[in-house]
């Protein structure tokens, strides 16, 4: 049985990066967000379920879809949308936009527009982590795409055999861009191909934030007790294209239905009402205290300076190299 303030916790979590991801497709349709952006609405529940088995210390890195990660890792959100807006007090300076946040003071090691790019980092930081002896556990995020890349599977073999403390979190949304994961994929289920490396590989439903988090947590602690790592696919949806301003034309309206109508939050809603854990009012609350927040977080951006083009060449790799000369 998961605790009321565990689900209620998840149901904050979930309408935070909902709330949040809503109102940054509204304003990059203003054309004051730089680039691209890339919406996880309606994959809620993975974020939330799997971050809230974490501690501050552990890590995760994530991917071009990264937006919920950050959020369910406590990341701020007023310096994030600044981030996504470009400016100088966004967790990056403004210098990584919304698809390369991080926050390594949260445990974010970053999104990542590669497509399986930050599955080697969190195969690095539960690296170091054994090696420290520390205890972190680390969680790569990464799509149905990714799962056909290499790096996937070399980085699987080598948790496996030292037992890294890394758990990978398959969010299949079931396309890569347009592509459909049963096309690209040879398996049903892309948990099947743990069996390849001697772990467990886990399916949960992204529909319900209970299951994902139910697992999440076993696989977390799996990490921690030294027994290796875990594949967790969560089988989710996007409710949206694959970027903001995607006509979507390769899924028909029937899908993109049935898809809203297994919402991970409506689901933790009802369930929070049925069984006395909440009432409506309390849950008017929170998303009223979400809202004001998210509309804190936009003024804040706005507020802030676009960075110096003076400093174009400030906290990048040669400039970085050259102060670690210096200092040594």
């Amino acid at each position: 049985m998961i605790e009321p303030r565990t689900q209620l916790a998840l149901y904050r979590t979930m309408l935070t990066i909902r709330v949040f991801e809503q109102r940054v497709a509204r304003e990059f349709r203003t054309g004051e967000i730089p680039g691209f952006v890339h919406m996880y609405i309606g994959q809620e529940a993975v974020a939330a379920g799997v971050c809230a088995s974490l501690g501050d210390a552990d890590y995760v890195t994530s991917t071009h879809r990264g937006h919920g990660h950050c959020v369910a890792k406590g990341c701020d959100l007023g310096r994030m949308m600044a981030e996504i807006y470009g400016r100088e007090d966004g967790l990056c300076k403004g210098r990584g936009g919304s698809m390369h946040i991080a926050d390594c003071s949260r445990g974010m090691l970053g999104a990542n527009a590669i497509v399986g790019g930050g599955i080697a980092l969190a195969t690095g930081a539960g690296l170091a982590s054994s090696v420290r002896g520390s205890g972190e556990t680390a969680v790569a995020f990464f799509g149905d795409g990714a799962a056909n890349q290499g790096v996937l599977h070399e980085s699987l073999n080598l948790a496996a055999i030292w037992k890294l403390p890394v758990v990978y979190v398959c969010e299949n949304n079931g396309f890569a861009e347009s592509t459909p994961s049963s096309y690209a994929t040879s398996v049903p289920d892309v948990a099947m191909r743990a069996a390849a490396y001697g772990i467990p590989g886990v399916v949960a439903d992204g529909s319900d934030v209970l299951e994902v988090y139910a697992a999440a947590r076993t696989a977390v602690e799996r990490a921690r007790a030294g027994a290796g790592p875990t594949l967790l696919e969560v089988k989710t949806h996007r409710f949206m294209g694959h970027f903001e301003g995607d006509p979507d034309r390769y899924r028909d309206d029937d899908e993109r239905r049935a898809t809203r109508e297994r919402d991970a939050i409506a689901g933790l809603h009802d369930r929070l009402l049925a069984s006395g854990h909440a009432t409506e009012d309390e849950l008017e609350a929170i998303r009223a205290e979400i809202e004001a927040a998210v509309s804190k977080a936009v003024d804040f951006a706005r507020a802030s300076p676009l960075p110096d083009p003076a400093e174009v060449d400030r906290y990048v790799y040669p400039e970085l190299l050259a102060q670690s000369a210096t200092a040594w």
